[in-house]
């Protein structure tokens, strides 16, 4: 169940808070607390679409042993990357069967006692910046959780454009 209206607005309020401090590691990790307390995760992690939507590359991981910080993934040309790529729509993995149909990786994913992920878009202007991802155990997350974790993509757009900056 997730936490109540008023417990989701001051989580939020704290966000906003760290957002007007400019410093980018504490948004992340803002964003990573916030979404652990709204909604759970066991692994969250920062994706950027790079350059031909062919690829992502992370930049924020909570387990950088398994999933590494400047990692890329090829998924432009996958049926996710057609989802979330190209037409911009979060995805929704509520299994392990939806896991091994997003993501190559699928078997690395279940060692790790994942089941289910989301995927939120970071659109700005129309364009794809990049995704928020978590990750956690089969059928934890559900369609309301979706729509929850959906509200922290907003408070990264500056952020993920920082990010792109940089990469030059």
């Amino acid at each position: 169940m997730p936490p109540s209206a008023q417990t989701q607005l001051a989580i939020f309020d704290r966000l906003a808070n760290v957002l007007a401090n400019d410093d980018r590691p504490a948004l992340y990790r803002a964003a990573d607390t916030a979404l652990a307390e709204l909604v759970g995760h066991k692994l969250f992690t920062l994706l950027l679409v790079l350059p031909g939507g062919k690829e992502v590359q992370r930049f924020w991981s909570t387990n950088e042993t398994a999933y590494p910080l400047s990692g890329r993934k090829p998924m432009g040309d996958t049926p996710w990357g057609d989802l979330v790529i190209k037409r911009h729509q979060p995805f929704l993995g509520r299994d392990m069967d939806a896991i091994r149909w997003a993501f190559f990786d699928h078997e690395l994913i279940a060692s790790l006692g994942l089941g289910s992920a989301i995927n939120v878009p970071i659109i700005s202007a129309k364009t794809l910046l990049g995704t928020i991802a978590i990750l956690d155990a089969e059928h934890h997350y559900d369609e309301e959780k979706l729509a929850i974790a959906l509200r922290v993509a907003p408070y990264l757009i500056d952020a993920f454009r920082s990010e792109i900056a940089e990469l030059g």
